[in-house]
């Protein structure tokens, strides 16, 4: 099973997916600067890669989003689907 953590504050929101059933992270992030210009999406991967997405984050909505786009992404993602 598989556990999507979310924190979200004013202007950013931090995230963990986790692996259960070997309580292992799978990967982590932040969205910084929502509804600010400038706003882009942080990740680290598993094996410790790090990529930066620049966009357009005007509210935690569009922020979720772009969170769970890059998570079921298929380069840069580590889940097939969200079901």
């Amino acid at each position: 099973m598989k556990i999507l953590v979310l924190n979200c504050g004013s202007s950013s929101i931090k995230f963990q997916l986790f692996e259960m059933t070997t309580e292992s992270v799978l990967s982590r992030g932040i969205v910084e600067k929502v509804g600010l210009k400038g706003s882009f999406l942080k990740l680290e991967k598993e094996n410790g890669q790090k990529v930066m997405f620049e966009g357009e984050i005007l509210d935690h909505q569009t922020g979720i989003e772009y969170v769970l786009g890059v998570l079921t992404s298929r380069k840069h993602g580590c889940l097939k689907s969200l079901d």
